[in-house]
């Protein structure tokens, strides 16, 4: 039967989820455990990727050859690119770019990949509705916003980085998965929706403790997720 997959990025957020699924099962590939079970009568496939594009790509693709999943959620974190955007906020991709990938010396436009159609991968435009819509409506004190999240292999601290990814691919955030499980999911022709929790302003300046922050974004992604997986 086919089934959801949810990649997430803490193992925090990963327990939570499993501590809602039924008839729990465990496969283990590639060093990193796949969850099988249900969610509100709902298969879903639950794992945490690891850090970095490479992680998230091969847990994208074991998803889809082993678990025959019919669309992928991955939840995280992410530093914001736009003023408005604060700390606790949730971003839902309307698509996503990897901003490390550069070939401008033969000529392309950053973020490029070339021999490919598109290196901008869109996401599921019902996913990101729903998405939305729900999220309004169990967390009512959380501002979401729905834009472009960047992926590369760097964590953003820097403001002249910051200004220079705003001013090259006018992201909302940025991030070190999403793209990539994106860009797999494109090519495989698998919805997907990528989830963002904002936990700094990518400059070095964040000022929330990071457990206080680390528990409220799994709050906040637990309630959508649990909303988000019957409606799918």
């Amino acid at each position: 039967m086919d089934s959801i997959g949810i990649i997430g990025a803490m193992d925090e957020e990963v327990k939570e989820l499993q501590k809602l699924m039924k008839n729990t099962r465990v496969r283990t590939i590639a060093t990193m455990d796949f969850y099988e079970g249900s969610i509100n009568d709902k298969n879903v496939v639950v794992v945490r990727s690891g850090i970095g594009k490479v992680n998230a790509a091969i847990c994208t693709q074991i998803l889809i050859d082993n678990f025959n999943v019919r669309c992928i959620i991955n939840t995280g974190i992410a530093g914001s690119l736009d003023a408005k955007i604060n700390i606790g906020d949730i971003v839902l991709s309307s698509d996503t770019i990897q901003h490390d990938v550069d070939v401008s010396a033969f000529g392309h436009e950053l973020g490029k990949i070339p021999r490919m159609e598109s290196s901008i991968f869109v996401a599921d435009s019902d996913m990101v509705s729903k998405g939305k819509d729900i999220c309004q409506k169990v967390n009512p004190d959380t501002n979401v916003y729905v834009g472009r999240i960047l992926s590369g292999d760097q964590f953003i601290q820097d403001k002249e980085k910051k200004d220079w990814l705003v001013s090259n691919f006018k992201g909302m955030c940025v991030e070190m998965e999403g793209a990539s499980i994106a860009h797999v999911a494109a090519l495989n022709n698998i919805p997907f929706l990528i989830i963002r929790a904002i936990s700094d302003k990518a400059d070095g300046s964040a000022q929330m403790d990071y457990y206080q922050f680390e528990t409220l974004a799994i709050e906040r992604t637990v309630k959508l997720l649990v909303e988000l997986i019957p409606s799918l």
